[in-house]
């Protein structure tokens, strides 16, 4: 029997973790402290204080802000409902479909925006829109996250299906229900946490989305992190900070509820 190798024993594996987290995670922390702040300077402390977050929404930006998150979130509902469609129908031809000519192609083009370059990604869009004659603005926004964030849905909907059984469809085949009704009644509903899981990770690979949105938006278009980072251009800001903070919270918020439904679905298996 093979023995388990413990990382903890490695020598320097834990100063090299905590290492890691403290770099990953102390920058959000002192902004998240900082957003805080009752002065207005971003380096000294002046007390506990809410009034950046009043700033948010009552200030003199608030309404410009308010705009683009309107806009981000229409954007990322619409781009994680569409992507999730494609993806369970990817993950179901992949999975269930057997095998078939150019497999592997299909799932290499699948898993292509993972690997390749964010930049890349928004360079080549907004080539093709240019080539295409397509005016930039909100539409090539959404068109552009819908295909970016589909292997993020796809991910967890295949890891998903993988753990589903066979027997279940052809059990409910034998008893004389069709393909799609075996899909419909049986396979999509066991499905369901996987399918949850990656419309919430595809919401908000969208929302938080801002290489390829500075690229493709057009002019007059924005959304949170463009406004955001149009207002740090001009200095850094407390209000940034508390924006920042209230969309790192949102971010955690549905990376938990995406890791809880995962969680949950694979209990139920």
């Amino acid at each position: 029997m093979a023995r388990k190798i413990d990382l903890r024993r490695f020598p320097g594996f834990l100063p090299m973790t905590y290492l890691c987290l403290f770099l990953l995670y102390a920058p959000l922390i002192i902004v998240m402290i900082y957003s805080f702040n009752e002065s207005q300077s971003i380096t000294n402390w002046g007390g506990f204080s809410l009034r950046w977050y009043g700033e948010v929404f009552w200030g003199v930006e608030s309404e410009k802000f308010k705009a683009a998150a309107i806009h981000s979130f229409i954007i990322a509902i619409t781009a994680a409902t569409c992507s999730t469609c494609i993806a369970t129908l990817a993950a179901t031809a992949m999975l269930r479909a057997g095998r078939f000519r150019g497999k592997g192609i299909s799932f290499a083009l699948i898993n292509l925006p993972l690997m390749v370059p964010e930049i890349v990604t928004a360079v080549a869009t907004l080539i093709f829109f240019s080539a295409i004659g397509f005016t930039t603005g909100i539409l090539t926004i959404l068109l552009s996250h819908i295909v970016f964030c589909i292997p993020f849905a796809y991910l967890p909907i295949a890891a998903r299906m993988q753990g589903i059984e066979e027997v279940y469809e052809q059990a409910a085949q034998d008893l004389y229900a069709t393909r799609f009704q075996a899909f419909k009644l049986i396979l999509l509903p066991l499905m369901m946490p996987g399918i949850i899981s990656g419309f919430l990770l595809a919401f908000i690979i969208s929302l938080d989305d801002f290489i390829i949105t500075n690229f493709v938006k057009g002019a007059g278009i924005e959304t949170l992190p463009t406004a955001i980072f149009g207002s740090v251009k001009q200095g850094i800001k407390p209000n940034i900070m508390a924006i920042s903070t209230l969309l790192l919270l949102v971010s955690v918020v549905f990376v938990t509820l995406s890791w809880l439904v995962g969680r949950m679905g694979q209990n139920r298996k």
